[in-house]
């Protein structure tokens, strides 16, 4: 897929809360809560402009039967997508609009997500730097095959960075 890499977006809180009110009408007693996280939701960081949005759920498992029906909304099910105990649902195809990452309540994978988030939000020279990163890779690559791969130690690095500063903040 083409890498489309865009200016921080305020509207992107906006798409994710009415994605999320959406969802609550599907999921509707499975949902403990939503997050935003991932570039979207950092104010100022470059991004592909799909939003990242964490389902977190009271059972997993029950997320399975409502495959078809978000089939049936426009939604890809993509089942763990190379994470154990996560569903990965992709809207909008090849223009993608939204990634749905479901996890079950307890998956270690909430708060390293969200820890990663709260730093780049806390840091915005960070934020600035990885978005200067992201830059420069998408002048190098078309595509996110590439992409992706050559971000993984710089993103491997800042997250061990935000796992250090939560550390000390407790």
């Amino acid at each position: 897929m083409k890498i489309r890499l865009s200016d921080y977006n305020p509207d992107w809180v906006r798409l994710y809360q009415q994605e999320a009110e959406f969802l609550t009408t599907i999921f509707t007693d499975e949902i403990v809560r939503f997050e935003h996280f991932g570039s979207t939701s950092v104010p100022g960081l470059k991004a592909k402009p799909v939003i990242d949005m964490m389902c977190i759920v009271k059972d997993i498992a029950r997320i399975d039967s409502y495959n078809d029906k978000m089939t049936l909304l426009g939604y890809d099910a993509g089942g763990e997508w190379g994470i154990p105990g996560r569903r990965l649902f992709r809207k909008g195809g090849e223009a993608r609009t939204h990634h749905i990452h479901c996890y079950q309540a307890d998956h270690p994978q909430i708060e390293r997500h969200l820890i990663f988030r709260d730093y780049l939000r806390a840091h915005p020279e960070e934020a600035a730097r990885y978005s200067q990163f992201k830059q420069e890779l998408a002048d190098r690559f078309e595509d996110t095959s590439q992409y992706g791969p050559a971000k993984k130690s710089f993103v491997s690095t800042m997250e061990q960075q935000a796992l250090s500063w939560f550390a000390e903040k407790k």
